[in-house]
């Protein structure tokens, strides 16, 4: 699977977490250069608390469009630390 957006690949796993038709990318996956911490924050009635990142690509900003679950719920344990995209990023095989 592969997460992309303004044509740059920024995750790519054959070892994405499928939940809630979401792949979750393992965080070795990502490619670290295009995302900087967002303050955003959600919080999910199962997984827990959701953290942001914000995507950069070529000096275009997309605010908060990959989230992740540092210390999520012992029922999502195995999502910790993996990253999943919305906001136009396209996962594709």
């Amino acid at each position: 699977m592969q997460a992309i957006w303004k044509g740059a690949t920024l995750a790519e796993s054959d070892h994405t977490v499928v939940i809630e038709g979401n792949h979750y990318f393992p965080p070795d996956s990502v490619k670290r250069e295009y995302f900087e911490a967002s303050d955003h924050q959600t919080r999910c009635p199962w997984k827990g608390l959701a953290s942001y990142y914000t995507v950069t690509v070529d000096g275009e900003r997309n605010e908060a469009a990959a989230w992740y679950y540092p210390e999520p719920s012992e029922a999502a344990e195995r999502i910790k630390d993996h990253v999943a995209f919305w906001k136009g990023v396209e996962v594709v095989a």
